[in-house]
């Protein structure tokens, strides 16, 4: 089972957007796809008309008391369902310390999900905390939202220190520009002087768009929203160098 994960230090960057998305595309390629919301928000399990509620709350969740597949919901897409968020995990931190190695049980926790799944994605709380640290020892690649700013990039060049300093395996880290502004001078100059330049940042650029927002009110992920988009032609880049990433 390949696990991906969107996450990133900073929140409102098109985590949650990118998730959705994504899972919908390797769903549609056929993949058995899985989607973890594990922000306590609970943007992707509203995004999927789903309530947010883990039967016995995080507490039961990390201990192992309540299976994961015994969670797990179906969305009204083939081949799409949905681990739901709940509440209770704004205190998963709390939960995961009560083990010897708390960076460890996210991976011990998704590992039996393999014999029924053949893509795993993440969507990520924003921060650095043992959640994240148990993300990357679950995840095989990081998906990494960035917005054209400065103090973006400087939040990026500390979340690869973080990742760098992690205890192995770490994942792969494949950032990419979203919410772009082509009105905006920072943003293209910003594009410019950094895609193609470095290895970890892909050439997909998903940009700034209404229907991007229309996700919310309609609950629906762009690419069926408007298959012919600027944004769902960024999702599907993107997901093609997520997955050929996973082939290298």
């Amino acid at each position: 089972m390949r696990v991906l994960a969107t996450y990133n230090i900073k929140g409102g960057v098109g985590k949650t957007s990118t998730a959705v998305n994504l899972a919908y595309l390797s769903a549609r390629q056929g993949n058995r796809t899985l989607l973890w919301d594990l922000d306590p928000q609970g943007a992707a399990t509203f995004l999927f008309r789903i309530g947010p509620h883990v039967r016995g709350g995080v507490k039961a969740l990390v201990k192992g008391r309540t299976p994961l597949d015994a969670l797990i919901k179906g969305t009204d897409f083939n081949n799409l369902d949905l681990l739901p968020a709940d509440l209770s995990y704004r205190r998963m931190d709390h939960a995961l310390d009560q083990f010897k190695h708390p960076n460890r049980r996210i991976a011990q926790l998704v590992k039996p999900l393999g014999s029924g799944y053949d893509v795993l994605i993440l969507d990520c709380p924003p921060g650095m905390s043992l959640v994240s640290e148990g993300v990357l020892r679950a995840a095989d690649t990081l998906l990494v939202p960035l917005v054209p700013a400065t103090l973006s990039m400087r939040t990026f060049e500390q979340l690869t220190d973080f990742v760098g300093k992690a205890k192995q395996p770490r994942p792969r880290i494949l950032a990419f520009f979203s919410m772009v502004d082509a009105r905006k001078r920072l943003h293209r100059e910003t594009v410019a002087q950094v895609v193609g330049q470095r290895s970890d940042i892909a050439q997909a650029i998903v940009p700034a768009a209404s229907i991007v927002e229309q996700m919310g009110p309609r609950r629906l992920p762009v690419v069926v929203l408007s298959p012919t988009s600027p944004a769902t032609a960024a999702y599907e880049q993107l997901w093609g160098e997520a997955v050929a990433l996973g082939e290298r």
